[in-house]
């Protein structure tokens, strides 16, 4: 067997390091290398609701702990995606939804949406890129898709933007607010609970948000799961509850 000298071994400590931290920030165009956990499929349990999950990134990271949260009470699924901005989410909707019935769909876009991008898709500072989804596009593509929602005859629960933290490549801090008041009218107009999960985290957000980036710590991702599954439980069907 071959020794390997201390050189190669600190290359290889150095390349499972990046490897580690590339986890935690937002592809441009590679695909990961294994699925994420919150992807696999679900058996249904015969008799409970079924819950869809429909987000970002952020949505992936509370959905296991939000399948446990309502074990015993619904039947939790995803896309195996990251469902990205709302562009996306109208291109992949009629996918994500397949054929079977949903008594409640929790939705999320809005961090995709107001992301700055070059040309070849990679993140970059705003005045070096394009928004995905200027406001009016953003609204103009949420319309769209509650109205497309609201066919499936499910309840539906909107869930507001996390934070953007100073210093995020491809982001401005605070932007989301004004993406999130736009949602928020449109939500109220159209007949949409809405899950603040904005206002859930903004109080903590030193604490259980990772610094310059959108994602969360454990912890967060908890918190962010007891908000959604707080969320949910009111709307399942009342045999249910």
């Amino acid at each position: 067997m071959k020794r390997l000298t201390p050189a190669c071994l600190l290359a290889a400590v150095l390349a499972a390091t990046c490897a580690l931290f590339a986890q935690d920030s937002e592809p441009t165009g590679a695909k990961a290398r294994t699925p994420d956990p919150s992807f696999a499929a679900v058996a249904d349990v015969p008799g409970l609701p079924r819950v869809l999950l429909l987000g970002d990134s952020i949505s992936m990271g509370y959905t296991l702990p939000v399948r446990a949260r309502l074990a015993g009470k619904a039947n939790v699924h995803r896309p195996a995606a990251n469902c990205g901005e709302t562009a996306r989410g109208l291109r992949q909707l009629d996918t994500w939804l397949g054929g079977g019935k949903w008594d409640v769909i929790h939705f999320n876009f809005g961090l995709h949406d107001l992301k700055y991008l070059d040309e070849k898709g990679a993140y970059v500072a705003p005045d070096k890129g394009r928004q995905v989804a200027p406001l009016l596009q953003y609204e103009k593509n949420l319309r769209e898709l509650v109205a497309r929602l609201q066919r499936t005859g499910a309840q539906l629960i909107f869930a507001t933007t996390t934070p953007v933290p100073a210093g995020t490549l491809g982001r401005i801090e605070h932007d989301e607010i004004r993406y999130n008041e736009v949602a928020v009218r449109v939500m109220k107009e159209l007949g949409v609970a809405v899950d603040d999960l904005h206002a859930v985290v903004a109080p903590q957000q030193g604490k259980i948000q990772r610094p310059k980036n959108v994602h969360f710590t454990d912890a967060g991702y908890a918190l962010l799961a007891d908000a959604v599954a707080a969320s949910i439980v009111p709307a399942l069907p009342p045999a249910a509850k």
